[in-house]
């Protein structure tokens, strides 16, 4: 079983707390069907967890098959940069079909972010952070998306709500046994 050769940092894009006994990790891209069929499971998954879960996301966008991948992930970056990458990741995910720069300067703006900002954006700032993740997940056997890690070994069952808390739950009483 794949193993994530970088653990999780301060680089990653995080949500629950650092002390949670269970870490699930995604790599991930906006433009992906996968992925935006896989979005609303991981949320439900959040919810069910609670603070028994860190969720962080690293981007691995599929440029040759998603030509607005890229892009949508370096907007994701510009918004970490001003502390929303969630509400980015987020509308990425729940606008998927709509992912032209067009679209990702009319989310900004909903945003609230500053002009200034986003014109960073697209310059190319971002694009060591997303090649730094891209490079991780390919070291860790990435293939494709969405790719799952639970307590960084790799996940390739079902990704449905229900099956992902059962197994997490599961881990957890596995390594409550060892601590």
């Amino acid at each position: 079983m794949p193993r994530l050769t970088i653990p999780l940092g301060v680089s990653d894009h995080r949500t629950g707390p650092d002390s949670a006994p269970l870490s699930l990790l995604e790599y991930g891209d906006y433009e992906c069907p996968y992925c935006g069929e896989a979005y609303p499971a991981l949320k439900l998954v959040q919810q069910a967890l609670g603070p028994e879960l860190n969720f962080a996301f690293r981007n691995f966008p599929l440029t040759e098959m998603h030509p607005h991948a890229f892009r949508a992930a370096e907007f994701a970056e510009m918004a970490a940069s001003v502390g929303k990458f969630w509400q980015a990741h987020d509308m990425l995910y729940e606008n998927q079909n709509a992912l032209r720069d067009e679209d990702l300067l009319r989310y900004a703006k909903a945003l609230g972010i500053d002009e200034k900002v986003i014109q960073r954006a697209f310059d190319g700032s971002f694009d060591q952070k997303i090649k730094a993740d891209f490079s991780g997940g390919i070291r860790s056997g990435v293939n494709g998306t969405p790719a799952l890690f639970i307590n960084g070994l790799r996940y390739d069952g079902p990704r449905d709500a229900q099956s992902l808390v059962t197994i997490l739950r599961e881990v957890d009483q596995e390594t409550a046994k060892f601590n």
